[in-house]
Order: structure tokens, then sequence, then C-alpha cells
């Protein structure tokens, strides 16, 4: 009769995301997985096989949680510009407002860039943040190249929010999108 498993695969995967998050992709190895979950390290190859299958499975739980949170936050918000806003800054609060946090969450984005299938989720993902955000510009003209170019303001102001620190991110955020609103409108 097989054990039953004494973590879901959602409490092991946020856990392994934790790990990731806090050290680092190359933290997350079998053994310090084992030690913050409580699991042999047995267990985890019987779930995962390779260290890359683990890591992959974390990130694509990520994606989960990220496609989730975004299409909340798209029907939430209304359907304007001042939404559009609002739906970015929603998206900004999971960095809080630590640097060395954010600087860590941009080597996940190389583990992205590495593997194909991670790549594809984040190609996916960029299509329905672009369509969300096309949306709160309806009656613009050309609404998709203007989110498109907000997607660009918002990424870059996250970087330079990173260089400065200048505040809480979300406001930060806000600040630099309502620029880039205000030179759309004129």
């Amino acid at each position: 009769m097989p054990r039953r498993r004494t973590l879901s695969d959602e409490q092991l995967l946020a856990m392994v995301l934790a790990l990731i998050q806090a050290e680092g992709p190359d933290a997350a190895t079998f053994a310090a997985v084992a030690k913050a979950s409580g699991l042999s390290g047995s267990t985890l190859v019987q779930r995962f096989a390779t260290k890359a299958a683990m890591l992959r499975a974390a990130l694509l739980y990520a994606w989960d949680r990220l496609d989730a949170q975004t299409e909340r936050l798209a029907e939430a918000v209304p359907k304007t510009p001042d939404g559009a806003v609002a739906l970015l800054v929603g998206l900004s609060q999971d960095y809080g407002d630590n640097v060395a946090a954010y600087g860590e969450g941009l080597l996940l984005l190389r583990e992205d860039f590495r593997d194909p299938v991670l790549r594809a989720r984040g190609a996916a993902w960029g299509k329905a943040l672009t369509a969300a955000i096309a949306g709160c510009f309806g009656s613009a003209r050309a609404p998709e190249t203007i989110a498109r170019l907000m997607l660009a303001q918002w990424q870059g102001s996250l970087t330079w929010w990173g260089f400065g620190a200048e505040g809480p991110v979300a406001a930060y955020v806000e600040t630099e999108l309502r620029r880039f609103l205000a030179a759309v409108r004129a």
C-alpha cells in the first residue's frame, strides 16, 4: 500500500518557489527542498526525477499563479486607462519594497528564458496581458500599440525603481504610468 503524501503538490511547489525566490534557482537542490519540506530526498526524486524538472514545475506553478492574478485583476479594474494603471500597479505589489528580492526575481526570468516551455508560458502571459491592457484603451486609435508601449513603460519603471528605490514600488510604478498616460493623451 503506497504511503499518503504528506504535502500536496501545490504545497510542495510553493515551498520550492519560496526557496528559489529567497536564495535563487541554484539553491533549489533536492537536499535543500528536503530540509525545507521535511520530505526525504528520495521522495523528491520520485516526484520530480531531476532538479531541472523540479525547477520547471515550481516555475510553471508560479506562472499559473501569475495567470490567475492577472485574470482576477483584469476582470476587476474598469476598462479605462486608469484601469490599466490599476492592473499594472496591482501586478507590481508582489515585488514588495525589497530591491534585493526584486533582483533575485530577475534570476527567475533567466530560467524562463532558458527553458522553452517556460518561455512559451511567458509569451502567452504577455499576449493575455497585452489584450487586457488594450481592452482598457478600446476607444483609442491603435489600442494594442498603446498597450505594448505601456507594458514597456511598466517594466522599465520596475527596473529604474530597482536602481533608485525611491519609495514603495507601487507608488513609483503608478507615478511613472501616469506620466506615460499624460504623454499619450497630449
